[in-house]
């Protein structure tokens, strides 16, 4: 939160995942972050922003980018500006989606998988993602504005069985 209590302001989604076994097609997760206007919280995105997109004010992007789960620690990193989003949005959604090629995989196929969120050096958020391991996608935090125009988080942990694609499309339409 900023010093004055107005909320969040720069935020940070990071994941990590270890590779596939020698000889598997690569494991390949990504952060993926759907926002809403203030209008229609719950309706279809005003834009979504995944791989190595950015929202169109660039202020929410990807800082890294892994197709593998290759390298130490977090290996895949979004950052969402809340401080400078524009009012006319009221609500982000982000989760993480498992590229289904090379056959069905789940969370619970992975190993050594988390997500953590982050302001600063504050935690905000981290899952393993246990709770959601029959699933090949899931959201992960909701972010939204209150009447005073701070951004707060929420957790909101649900599992999909969906490709990225079709995750994009349903993502927002869960309510925390």
């Amino acid at each position: 939160m900023h010093a004055d209590g107005a909320g969040l302001g720069k935020v940070q989604v990071r994941l990590k995942w270890d590779p596939s076994p020698y000889g598997e097609p690569a494991r390949h997760l990504d952060i993926i972050a759907a926002t809403f206007a203030v209008g229609d919280p719950y309706g279809r995105p005003e834009y979504v922003v995944h791989t190595e997109s950015r929202s169109p004010d660039g202020t929410i992007n990807m800082t890294r980018h892994s197709e593998t789960g290759l390298g130490l620690g977090f290996v895949e990193v979004m950052e969402l500006e809340f401080e400078r989003l524009s009012s006319a949005y009221g609500r982000v959604v982000v989760g993480v989606a498992i590229h289904q090629n090379g056959g069905p995989r789940t969370f619970g196929d992975l190993t050594h998988a988390e997500v953590l969120v982050v302001e600063g050096y504050r935690r905000l958020l981290t899952d393993d993602f246990a709770g959601v391991a029959d699933a090949t996608a899931a959201t992960i935090a909701e972010f939204t504005r209150d009447a005073s125009g701070a951004w707060h988080l929420g957790e909101l942990i649900r599992g999909f069985d969906s490709n990225p694609a079709g995750f994009m499309a349903e993502m927002g339409g869960v309510r925390g």
